[in-house]
């Protein structure tokens, strides 16, 4: 089972995607200097009718069991909606473990509105794993040297929602500065699983990449053996087999003499792999100062992760998510139009 989806048809929890200029630079100035508390807090609930847990019991059966003329759907909507809290606080999650003496109560009237997310939107999430869409200047995740917010820490506090135990782990890492689909794990379990199989798990994970120049082959297969410097920059050694080996393939989407599109696909996925091997055929990504660009038109690294399929881990279904191009890459690559020579008045 294929099921293709947009984050355009998700529904949003979060800034917008990540794809025009205006929406660029606020979500990067919002991510750089928001404090972690300055998120907009969740509304509480009006309890309608409270319940009491009498026997452990999880959440779903119990709903199912004392709410009635609603379906099995229903009281899922209703639960995905924010209108169910477990002694006060709001909660999501169909299979949350109740405990005798617990209060849960139902607002049938108004749905609680989640926390605002900062440069992310959720795309998808189920028990095992959560599918984002990130704006460029967000972290993934903090490094020893950074403090600011990151999507890391904004999922680990909407999964603590629904039970003060939950966690996140980390599954892959996009760049500060790129933008696009990512996902995280639930549990260490499923973690590593997708860790471990990423190969055969993986089945597509594709970017649009804007980078400087006309590119003049219409694709093209760029290896080699990837090493990093004492400073952290990756570079292509010029000895085989010395380093990682690094392979991408792209074909190229649209051009002008300024700038190229392409469609990049990875059969490896090493560190700054596709900045590396723009860099190597001539075609610094735009925006890419550390790897050679020169130009600072875009605002933003010329880099987006498109698509992402995969096999789920637990259900064995092939799950393949896609984002749209940024408008800002479309702009800037817009093939160049020759305008029509002006009619003579003398002919009007």
């Amino acid at each position: 089972m294929n099921t293709r989806r947009n984050p355009k048809e998700a529904s949003k929890r979060g800034a917008k995607p990540d794809s025009t200029t205006k929406s660029q630079s606020k979500s990067k100035s919002s991510v750089r200097n928001s404090k972690f508390n300055d998120k907009s807090k969740a509304k509480t609930v009006t309890p309608v009718k409270p319940f009491i847990v009498s026997e452990p019991s999880e959440l779903l059966p119990f709903l199912l069991t004392h709410i009635t003329g609603h379906g099995r759907n229903a009281i899922k909507s209703i639960l995905s909606r924010g209108q169910v809290s477990v002694n006060g606080k709001v909660v999501t999650q169909h299979n949350l473990q109740l405990h005798s003496g617990q209060t849960v109560a139902i607002d049938k009237e108004k749905p609680i509105q989640a926390e605002e997310m900062i440069g992310l939107t959720i795309v998808h999430e189920d028990d095992d794993l959560i599918v984002i869409q990130k704006d460029a200047g967000l972290l993934s995740i903090a490094t020893a040297e950074e403090s600011e917010l990151t999507a890391y820490y904004q999922l680990m506090e909407h999964v603590r929602l629904t039970n003060s135990k939950n966690r996140i782990f980390v599954v892959h890492r996009l760049d500060r500065d790129t933008s696009g689909l990512m996902m995280f794990a639930k549990s260490e379990a499923i973690q590593q699983t997708l860790q471990n199989n990423w190969k055969e798990t993986v089945k597509e994970r594709s970017y649009v990449a804007l980078v400087e120049g006309a590119v003049k082959r219409p694709e093209g297969t760029i290896s080699s053996w990837l090493k990093e410097t004492s400073t952290l920059k990756m570079y292509s050694s010029p000895h085989e087999g010395d380093g990682q080996h690094a392979i991408t393939h792209y074909k190229l989407i649209q051009m002008n003499r300024h700038f190229s599109l392409l469609e990049v696909h990875l059969e490896t996925g090493r560190k700054n792999q596709i900045r590396v091997h723009m860099a190597d055929i001539g075609h610094p990504i735009a925006g890419d100062k550390k790897y050679g660009a020169e130009t600072k038109t875009v605002g933003r690294l010329g880099l987006h992760a498109r698509v992402l399929s995969f096999i789920h881990p637990t259900t064995g279904k092939l799950l393949t998510f896609e984002s749209p191009i940024p408008k800002t890459f479309l702009k800037y690559t817009a093939p160049s139009t020759t305008p029509a020579p002006a009619t003579p008045k003398s002919q009007q």
